[in-house]
C-alpha cells in the first residue's frame, strides 16, 4: 500500500474506488486492476484496514503486488483527477450506458461506495460523464462493485484493442 501525497502513478488505465466498504470487493477489484493493468486508487475513509487478512485473501497472494494508492479524502484526489486521465464516473442513476463512452485514452474509472454509490455532490458536478452499467431487472438497484470494477476495465481493453487493431489496418 502506498499513500498518495505525490499524486498518481502515471498510468493511463486507472481505477478509483471512493470510500469503499466492503473488504472482499477491494481485494477483487485490485486482483482485477492487476490482471487489466490498471492501477487501484482507493479514497478514505475506508470501511475496512487496509491491512484486513479479509482483504489480502479476496485479493489473494496478488494483493501485495497491487500497490493500491490510498487517498486521504475525496478532495485530495479531485484535485489531482486530470493527471489520471478523462474521468468517468458510474452510477446507477445515470442515463448514459458505459460502452457509449470512448475509453481510448488515458481514463480514470471512478466508483462509489457500495452502500450508496457516489455522493451526489460528485454526481452533479460531474454529470456530464456520469456512466452506467445496464440492468435489465428495473427493481435491481446496483450490481455489485467488484463485478462491475471487472465489467468496465474490460470494455476499456476491448475498446483499445479495436483502436489497435483499426490502425493496423489503415497501415497496411
Amino acid at each position: 500500500m502506498s499513500t498518495a501525497p505525490n499524486g498518481p502513478a502515471g498510468n493511463d488505465l486507472n481505477v478509483v474506488l471512493v470510500e469503499p466498504e466492503i473488504h472482499g470487493n477491494t481485494g477483487s477489484s485490485g486482483r482485477t486492476c492487476l490482471a487489466a493493468g490498471a492501477q487501484l486508487h482507493l479514497v478514505q475513509p475506508l470501511g475496512f484496514d487496509i491491512s484486513d487478512a479479509r482483504v489480502k485473501r479476496a485479493g489473494l497472494d496478488y494483493w501485495p503486488r497491487v500497490q493500491p494508492l490510498v487517498w486521504p479524502d475525496w478532495d485530495s484526489l479531485e484535485a489531482r483527477l486530470g493527471e489520471l486521465g478523462t474521468a468517468y464516473f458510474f452510477s446507477s442513476d445515470a442515463t448514459v450506458d458505459f460502452w457509449d463512452a470512448d475509453f481510448v485514452d488515458p481514463v480514470a474509472l471512478v466508483f462509489g461506495k457500495e452502500s450508496v454509490g457516489l455522493s451526489q455532490q460528485i454526481r452533479d458536478k460531474h454529470a456530464d460523464r456520469l456512466l452506467r452499467l445496464p440492468m435489465h431487472d428495473p427493481k435491481l438497484r446496483s450490481i455489485n462493485l467488484a463485478n462491475s470494477v471487472a465489467v468496465v476495465l474490460y470494455e476499456v481493453l476491448r475498446q483499445r484493442r479495436e483502436a489497435r487493431q483499426n490502425r493496423i489496418d489503415v497501415q497496411t
